[in-house]
């Protein structure tokens, strides 16, 4: 990863850009909300907490689960 720089992120912020995309809303169970992309069937579970920003290593993790790139995801903010 060159020059690209970790965005700090809150839940919200992140689920924006997972809609855009193409994830739908799976299913909730309590503060975590679990995604789906209908064309690949990949999943992802984000915990939504008012007001908190996602650590580094839960984001890093869950660019990873859905294959995207630092630099992806400046360019999607």
């Amino acid at each position: 990863m060159g020059g690209e720089k970790l965005p700090i992120l809150t839940a919200r912020e992140l689920l924006s850009i997972l809609k855009q995309l193409g994830f739908e809303k799976s299913r909730q169970r309590g503060s975590h909300l679990t995604l789906k992309r209908p064309t690949d069937g990949r999943r992802v579970t984000v915990p939504v907490h008012a007001g908190h920003t996602l650590k580094k290593g839960l984001l890093t993790g869950i660019l990873k689960d859905i294959g995207l790139t630092i630099d992806d995801l400046n360019r999607l903010r």
